[in-house]
């Protein structure tokens, strides 16, 4: 490893690590209502929303309202963004000449529950696709109202988790509301002008032609592509502009630009931990899981880059792959002014995030690289993770050990002071069983059948595997990046992916609330010599080494016929 790429993740993990205190304490103060510097521009705002609505601010609801609410939300935004998709030909800048991609019914459909379950899985090329007011009306604003959505579904949890005898988590259209004026708005606008800053174009120019030197025809496209990058990663979407998403020069022109939106995607979730930990008055148990996520994130660039640095093993003795002008390893589906280091930061942040926004081809990664990538989206949005699902994601995995080390001790499980009943294990089992379930069924169903494997219409055998797992495992993790063979316009996969993307946004939530709820109702119980510390090096390494079981356990063999086996088979 180079130097400089080893300072540009140390100094990637730095700057993470010094923001997460003071945005963590601010999250704090916006979700408690505490008095923040941006208050006297917000509050009237605030409140005249709250008049337009008919929200009543000083009403909490239980976890069963506040889910129901949640699940409301997310299916008018759908119902909307499905509208203005089906109606785009007949609003203003739309151009037929350029737009190439038709949007019927079902890619429609599988585009607007995508982006309202903060996925962005985009079976099309967007600047062949949308116009300005589909990218701006409808994507643009659908990454903000699920990215908020996302955020308050996440602080309901925490609430619930510090609460003592209470039936409620919060109001969501409350938390929704401070979400989007406190946290993304702010947070867009700032990152939108550095974007501008560094040469992302916000426009509404008409797109235009240009001859090449050789004399060939090309189509530059325009369009406010600041506004939708910044939100894309602050809000953890992950939809390009573009088709090739962070890879193009417009979305992403320097490795400043890289660094930024690498940034935005995971500041906030990391943050999340120090707001979790001032929220049920317990710092260090926040910091406790940070230093876990920091620790898998850091396995996750080292993994990648040494796969990346060493290539194709079949060429390993070949001279050609260094020399003063090439730099070795593979680059292969990699910009040049990004290289390895900044394809690797970038491959890591969006995979264990819910934020698809590649700046390389995965397809083109090696084996074990595209491996690498793929077994962060199986452990499910724990490092780092979506904005607020993450964090969830994080504490209902942590209960599992906490558990287990229960009953290897005789004790009935306690976590943060509260008892883990039979009622809070089957919201937990619930939770755990569903990310293996939807991935290797649709995958078993996609593999098994014809129109799933007519998918495959550039690899078959394990890497053919690999593509469609990984296509299953991204849509779960509300990710949305995927192996550019497979071709997923297609009936089976519009509506396949649909139920994957639905089930990791809603089928962990329901139950991450519901637990949420059952912890909210008790007492806090004194800490006595029998109680687990969870805030302890001990536990943190029982975290750890869980995480890695418990994934090898669910998804090792598919992960052995595929990857694994695609590597095996360079040695022949």
């Amino acid at each position: 490893m180079s130097l400089y790429n080893a300072a540009q993740y140390l100094l990637f993990l730095a700057i993470v690590t010094l923001c997460v205190k003071p945005l963590g304490g601010y999250m704090a103060r916006v979700f408690c209502r505490q008095r923040t510097w941006l208050d006297p521009i917000l509050l009237p705002v605030e409140r005249l929303l709250y008049r337009l609505s008919g929200v009543d601010s000083s009403v909490e609801m239980t976890a069963r309202q506040y889910t129901a609410s949640f699940i409301l939300f997310g299916l008018v935004c759908t119902l909307a963004l499905y509208a203005i998709l089906r109606f785009q030909r007949f609003l203003p800048w739309f151009f037929p000449a350029y737009f190439t991609t038709l949007l019927t019914p079902d890619l429609s459909l599988n585009t607007a529950i995508s982006f309202s379950t903060t996925t962005t899985w985009q079976a099309y090329a967007g600047e062949n696709t949308m116009s300005y007011v589909s990218q701006m009306g409808g994507l643009c604003v659908q990454n903000f109202l699920a990215g908020a959505a996302g955020l308050a579904a996440g602080i309901a949890f925490i609430r619930g988790l510090a609460k003592e005898s209470s039936q409620t988590l919060g109001n969501f259209w409350v938390d929704l509301t401070r979400s989007l004026l406190w946290i993304l708005l702010p947070g867009s606008l700032l990152g939108a002008l550095l974007l501008v800053a560094q040469g992302v174009p916000m426009n509404f120019h008409p797109y235009v032609q240009a001859t090449s030197l050789e004399g060939a025809k090309q189509v530059l496209a325009q369009g406010p592509v600041a506004a939708l990058e910044i939100i894309k990663n602050l809000g953890t979407n992950g939809g390009g502009f573009f088709n090739a998403n962070g890879a193009h020069p417009y979305e992403n022109p320097t490795p400043l630009t890289n660094l930024i939106e690498m940034l935005a995607i995971v500041l906030l979730p990391a943050a999340l931990t120090n707001t979790f930990g001032r929220m049920i008055r317990l710092p260090r148990q926040g910091w406790t899981l940070y230093w876990v996520m920091v620790i898998l994130f850091s396995c996750g660039l080292a993994a990648l880059h040494l796969s990346e640095q060493r290539a194709n093993p079949t060429l390993h003795s070949v001279e050609a792959q260094r020399s003063q002008l090439q730099s070795g390893g593979n680059m292969e589906g990699k910009e040049v002014r990004f290289g390895i280091g900044a394809s690797t930061l970038t491959g890591i942040a969006t995979s264990n995030g819910a934020t698809g926004s590649i700046n390389a081809a995965d397809d083109s990664l090696t084996s074990l690289g595209g491996m690498v990538l793929l077994v962060n989206l199986l452990l499910g949005e724990v490092i780092f993770g979506g904005l607020g699902t993450g964090l969830f994601g994080m504490v209902m995995t942590a209960a599992v050990p906490v558990f287990l080390a229960g009953l290897m001790i005789g004790r009935t499980p306690e976590y943060l002071g509260k008892k883990i009943g039979p009622a809070e294990n089957k919201m937990i089992m619930l939770y755990a069983l569903a990310g293996p379930v939807t991935i290797l069924i649709l995958t078993a169903l996609a593999v098994g059948t014809g129109a799933g494997r007519a998918g495959l219409t550039t690899n078959g055998g394990p890497h053919g595997l690999t593509e469609i797992l990984f296509g299953y495992a991204s849509c779960f993790a509300n990710n949305g990046q995927s192996f550019g063979g497979l071709s997923a316009n297609t009936l089976f996969y519009n509506f396949s992916t649909i139920i994957a993307m639905m089930a990791g946004r809603f089928g962990l939530a329901i139950p991450a609330l519901a637990f949420a709820g059952l912890f909210a109702r008790q007492k806090i119980v004194p800490r006595s010599t029998g109680t687990l510390p969870t805030d302890s090096i001990s536990f943190g390494v029982l975290l750890t080494g869980y995480l890695m079981i418990g994934t090898a356990l669910s998804y090792l063999p598919a992960l052995v016929l595929g990857p694994v086996l695609e590597r095996l088979l360079f040695r022949n």
